[in-house]
């Protein structure tokens, strides 16, 4: 489930560089105002007012920004705030953080091939047969589910998934990628589930039928 940014800053270095950067994360970068985007990132208080209520909004605000003008973004209805210049990593996380706000992972049952994941029960169903997975692997699994076609950092999941903040070396991931890869496979050996992106990280592999869906 691809998620989709609509731009409203129009200061040109940032737009352009977000722009470019966004798009090779894999979020979908929608021109027009017409569409409803998932989050809003925002460069003034007009673009605050127009979309409260409709789409989360991220403000990038000014250097100098002083607290009563944060105060003000939040009392409008802002759901961040950024200051300039911003680490576009940490810009990233936080867009991710609101949309999982608005639109919880564990509310659905997810869809994405022939992977089904239910949360609510913590059951992985590989075409219809239940597949038993731990609570880590049921974790890694269902966070590649949600944007199945996007290449996830080793960083961002030991993040996500382990709380791991610190830059230390560390083998969990592969161990648990490892293991969910033969159980994957004792079920569906002609599927090639979890692909390794070497030297970036691991994907659910895009290129499925009716892939990333959810109801």
């Amino acid at each position: 489930m691809t998620t989709s940014v609509l731009l409203t800053d129009q200061e040109p270095t940032t737009r352009g560089f977000l722009e470019r950067h966004l798009a090779l994360s894999g979020f979908e970068l929608i021109g027009s105002a017409e569409q409803r985007p998932d989050v809003v990132v925002a460069g003034t208080d007009r673009d605050l007012a127009r979309w409260r209520g409709e789409a989360p909004v991220i403000v990038l605000g000014r250097q100098d920004a002083e607290v009563d003008e944060r105060l003000r973004a939040f009392r409008l209805g802002c759901d961040d705030y950024v200051t300039r210049p911003f680490h576009y990593d940490e810009l990233v996380e936080r867009i991710r953080a609101v949309v999982r706000l608005t639109r919880p992972e564990d509310a659905v049952r997810l869809v994405a091939g022939p992977l089904e994941l239910d949360a609510r029960a913590r059951v992985v169903l590989l075409h219809g047969t239940p597949v038993p997975v731990s609570r880590r692997e049921y974790a890694l699994l269902r966070r590649l589910a949600v944007e199945p076609t996007r290449t996830f950092t080793r960083a961002e999941l030991l993040r996500e998934i382990w709380e791991y903040h610190a830059t230390a070396r560390t083998r969990a991931l592969d161990v648990v990628v490892s293991r969910l890869r033969r159980k994957l496979r004792l079920y569906a050996p002609e599927d090639e589930l979890l692909e390794t992106v070497w030297g970036v990280g691991y994907r659910l592999l895009g290129e499925l039928p009716g892939l990333g869906g959810t109801r």
